[in-house]
């Protein structure tokens, strides 16, 4: 299941936020909510879009144009079915366009050193923040 929002943010020019478009992949519905009503109310994103289910995240994301691909990608580590890090070998096969325009942020209740290796292994992971993330980690954000 996925979902596309348009913050309250839509009368703000460009400028006036972070970034255009976000995309949440988590299967925590209540984390998700959180998370879009952060980027709301931080101006964080203008666009924020969310999967439940990391597969049709990579489908979405094969399909995107670049110009409206998200420019940060929140995503969980423990999910069903796809785990955050087999997200990112599908990731890898994608265009190097959308590498370049992506920015991933890996988001996990897990204070294990081993996920945090992984994370820093992959090429294309810029931070590892805890979950759920605050306002303040939000503001402070930038990749």
């Amino acid at each position: 299941m996925s979902t596309t929002i348009t913050t309250d943010s839509v009368n703000l020019s460009p400028k006036e936020v972070k970034y255009q478009n976000v995309l949440i992949i988590d299967d925590n519905p209540i984390d998700v909510k959180i998370h879009e009503t952060l980027i709301s109310a931080t101006k964080f994103a203008k666009n924020i879009t969310s999967f439940n289910i990391a597969k049709e995240a990579v489908a979405y994301l094969e399909s995107v144009s670049i110009e409206n691909a998200p420019d940060v990608i929140l995503l969980d580590i423990i999910m069903p079915e796809m785990d955050g890090f087999q997200f990112l070998e599908a990731y890898a096969q994608l265009s190097k366009e959308l590498h370049k325009k992506c920015k991933v942020v890996l988001l996990s209740t897990s204070d294990s050193f081993k996920d945090l290796n992984r994370a820093n292994k992959s090429p294309f992971v810029q931070k590892f923040l805890n979950k759920p993330l605050t306002d303040n980690v939000l503001v402070a954000l930038n990749v």
